[in-house]
This record gives C-alpha cells, structure tokens and sequence, in this order.
C-alpha cells in the first residue's frame, strides 16, 4: 500500500540510491518507467539489497509511442532488459494514448470521430498484449494509468482480464471520489501518484492544524488520508529522510472529523 516512486529522480546514482535507500528502510515496492529511464537503477538497487526478490513488488509502464499489440511485447521485454529481472511484478499502460493520437488530436478536428475509434482500437490491443504478457507468466498483474471512469468503461467491455490497478493522480486537493468508487465497485485498486501534490500545498492550513494535532509531518498526514481511502501511495523521494519519513504512516490514522476535512480541500486540481 506504501511505495516509492521515482519519477523524476535523475537516472543514475540518484535513482539506484534512492531505491537502495526505500529497501532499507522496508518499503517493499518500487514504482519506475520507461519514460523515467531510471529502470537499470532500480534493478541495480534490488539487486544489491539483499532482500529476496519473491518480497520486492516492482512496477513498470508502457509509454504512449509503445502502443499496439506487436510494440507492447516489445517494450515489455526491453523494460524487464533494463530492469535486469526475470519476471515484473506489475505492468501498466502508462497513458490511454498514444504518441501518435496525441499529435492527430492537436492536427485534425474535423475528424474527431475517427481519431476516437481509432484510438480505442489502438488501445485495446495494447490491452490484448497486455493480457499475452500476463499469460505468458512473466508478469504476475496488469493495470492502466491515468484512466479515467470513461477510458475504464470501454476497456472493461472488451477485455478477458479486468485491470489490477489504475494509478492515477490522488489527493485531498485532487479527490476523484467518482474514480474511486468505480474502481472499487469493478475491483479495481487505485493507486496514488504525486500523493503529496508536488509540495504545491504542504502549507495549506488545514493540513498544517491536522498535522500538529497529530504530531505528524503535512505529507504523513496526506498519505495517511489516502491509504485511510483504500488507496494505495507511491510518492516520489530523493533524500533519504523523506523517503523514511513518508513511510513513518502506519503506526498512526486519522479520525472521522479529519477525514472529512481533508476531503473538503478538494479542488480537482490536477497538476500532470
């Protein structure tokens, strides 16, 4: 339920001592990409860190310019390359859109209606490698990305195997109670990027009052409010201090009047 992510952590040293750091303080899930180009590092971090594999659950994605069934097998197997593994824990579509349907969207409106099916059609097959990768025992889960209830509905018409995880933006700030329902009613489980919406409201009152109440920090205070949702956190950390102290949020929770504060600060506001 509590993870590390790693985006925008520069590839290199960075990023493998970053998921060194989180395997030593207990995290036991590491969350990276394809766009981060961070992957070796991770793999070089579990590697060297002494804890079993069987116990590391590591996340992966495909990226907008790898969709389709042929290039999703593809950047599957160059991700697991560059992650030195030999089975990936979770696989997800990182975007419900490709390079080259983004670039139609901005070109042609005119013929929206046909960028539509087309960019479905794209994205089931992608969805039918996924399943493939799945199968063939190389990857224990498959999930999507920035999927909305709208992007849910269309792949749940179609696919064999329902998604395991939709990750998406979540905070009291960007509280998408719809999303969350609709993915706890189909069996889906959410999961949080930027959890900590970027630090672009650590100051914000309410969370400050909260988190003296508590004796916490503001971002112990955040990620406990979603994990008290069901949902589960993978904020982003560099410094070692902050990767111990976002994982410092099961030994505390919040009481129902906090809750409803927090959920009050929502303001849908999206900041990817």
């Amino acid at each position: 339920m509590a993870g590390l992510g790693v985006y925008q952590v520069p590839p290199g040293p960075p990023s493998e001592e970053a998921a060194a750091c989180a395997l030593e303080t207990g995290y036991r899930l590491i969350d990276t990409a394809k766009y981060y180009g961070n992957e070796a590092d991770v793999g070089k971090a579990i590697a060297r860190s002494g804890v079993p594999r069987s116990d590391v659950f590591v996340t992966t994605k495909l990226w907008n310019d790898d969709h389709g069934y042929d290039a999703a097998l593809r950047a599957f197997d160059k991700s697991l390359t560059e992650l030195g593994l030999e089975y990936l824990d979770l696989y997800l579509i990182h975007w419900p859109v490709s390079d080259a349907s983004a670039k139609q969207w901005g070109r042609v409106r005119k013929t929206l209606r046909q960028i539509v099916s087309k960019t479905q059609t794209l994205r089931l097959d992608t969805w039918s490698a996924m399943e493939q990768i799945l199968a063939s025992g190389r990857c224990r889960a498959i999930g999507v990305s920035n999927y909305t209830v709208r992007h849910l509905r269309q792949l749940l018409e179609s696919c064999k195997v329902v998604p395991a995880v939709n990750q998406v933006e979540f905070t009291p700030f960007c509280y998408q109670k719809e999303l969350l329902k609709f993915c706890k009613d189909q069996g889906l489980q959410l999961q949080a990027y930027s959890p900590l919406a970027r630090g672009e409201r650590l100051q914000h009152p309410v969370l400050v009052s909260t988190a003296k109440k508590h004796q916490r920090t503001v971002p112990q205070i955040m990620l406990r409010w979603a994990l008290q949702h069901h949902v589960a956190v993978i904020p982003k950390a560099a410094q070692p201090a902050h990767i111990r102290e976002n994982f410092q949020i099961f030994d505390f929770s919040l009481p129902e009047e906090d809750m409803v504060r927090l959920d009050g600060l929502n303001e849908d506001l999206h900041l990817c």
